[in-house]
């Protein structure tokens, strides 16, 4: 009984020391809390394996009664959002490429006077299949969904047979080959992980060996020791780049369509990135578990929102707008742009700005950090 009792006060004795523990390192006990609600939320509201809603032009080059009730029809649907009018091809082309829209409708001219003679014309409905999640399911219920709502217009007779043809276009991954939506997506998120993870030990390491005091005590600028600790890491992320590259390409066929030197320059910029955020995460932890920590917390919704593993265009907009100050989420459309798409220097503008702005902001807090730390 004695030696029961002993055990059962030892015991809680650790309990209480490990609450005490606990209580005292607030961001383990944070991430405890916040990463189970972090995917809750996540999962429960923010991903959604069946995208409707998604943007599409329209490029109709005649206006009358028949394409109008075709083109009601078809919104109707709920899976395409009309949200821009082409002018031609050519403008119709480049916002596919950009990724501005993932669906192009164009009806060609003399449609109505074909359907009228009894003829079958054609109807084009063009998809950006790089990633074939979004684009499989709006594909698959179309014919389907646009015969049933036309039969209210008749335009479709009593057995549901539409009087023309809607031709399908997958464009850029036409066999809907997932490795190639995935392997670039690997890229960006194999860079995230081990470039956040690098830097975000980097100043808290020195902490915890001792050697801060020696590296303060040293005449040398804030900005020339986080450059001087961010740029053989550059090295080794462009070195990582290029053997998933390599792999991707050799094991998996994945094309290269666009400029090189265009995705050698994008991946710089977003190597670097990740590399001042993981910074400023190392001047905001205490010890290299918490830096670990803020790394996994800021990894996670990357992963989620990205548009990696679930359709960007599927989210609802406030997922979509937190998704925007994530650098892999525009990485992801630059990189399976360039690589499948052939995506210009001027299509990838925006996704290019905004990741040179998350750079800069970061390394901004990063040095303001690291000023205070210095005080």
């Amino acid at each position: 009984m004695r030696e029961t009792l002993g055990f059962l006060r030892r015991v809680a004795a650790m309990v209480r020391k490990e609450f005490i523990q606990l209580r005292r390192d607030r961001v383990t006990f944070a991430t405890m809390i916040s990463i189970p609600l972090l995917q809750l939320v996540l999962f429960g509201y923010a991903i959604n394996t069946t995208p409707r809603n998604l943007p599409t032009a329209v490029l109709v080059h005649e206006n009358n009664e028949v394409t109008r009730a075709i083109l009601a029809a078809i919104r109707n649907t709920d899976f395409f959002a009309f949200t821009a009018e082409a002018a031609s091809e050519q403008d119709a082309e480049r916002m596919i490429r950009s990724g501005e829209v993932l669906f192009l409708v164009e009806i060609p001219a003399g449609f109505e006077r074909a359907l009228r003679r009894g003829e079958t014309p054609q109807m084009l409905v063009a998809a950006d299949a790089t990633d074939p999640v979004a684009s499989a399911n709006a594909l698959g219920a179309l014919s389907g969904l646009v015969s049933t709502a036309l039969t209210r217009a008749r335009f479709v007779d009593a057995q549901g047979t539409a009087p023309f043809e809607i031709v399908q276009h997958r464009r850029y991954n036409p066999a809907g080959d997932s490795q190639l939506n995935i392997v670039p997506g690997l890229l960006g998120t194999i860079l995230t992980m081990t470039m956040l993870i690098f830097t975000a030990l980097s100043v808290t390491r020195e902490v915890e060996r001792g050697t801060m005091e020696s590296l303060l005590s040293m005449p040398i600028h804030p900005v020339e020791i986080m450059l001087g600790k961010i740029i053989p890491y550059v090295l080794v992320g462009v070195m990582q780049a290029v053997l998933i590259l390599a792999a991707g390409m050799v094991l998996f066929s994945v094309p290269l369509e666009g400029s090189l030197i265009l995705l050698t320059g994008v991946t710089l910029i977003f190597i670097t990135a990740n590399l001042s955020i993981g910074y400023t995460f190392s001047t905001l932890a205490q010890n290299q578990l918490q830096a670990v920590q803020m790394t996994f917390m800021f990894f996670l919704p990357n992963i989620l929102l990205s548009g990696f593993m679930f359709p960007f265009a599927g989210m609802p907009v406030w997922a979509q707008w937190i998704a925007e100050g994530l650098p892999l989420t525009h990485y992801l459309r630059m990189v399976r742009g360039i690589l499948l798409k052939g995506a210009t220097a001027t299509d990838l503008t925006f996704d290019t700005g905004m990741l040179v702005v998350l750079m800069l902001v970061a390394m901004a807090i990063a040095v303001a950090r690291f000023r205070q730390t210095l005080d």
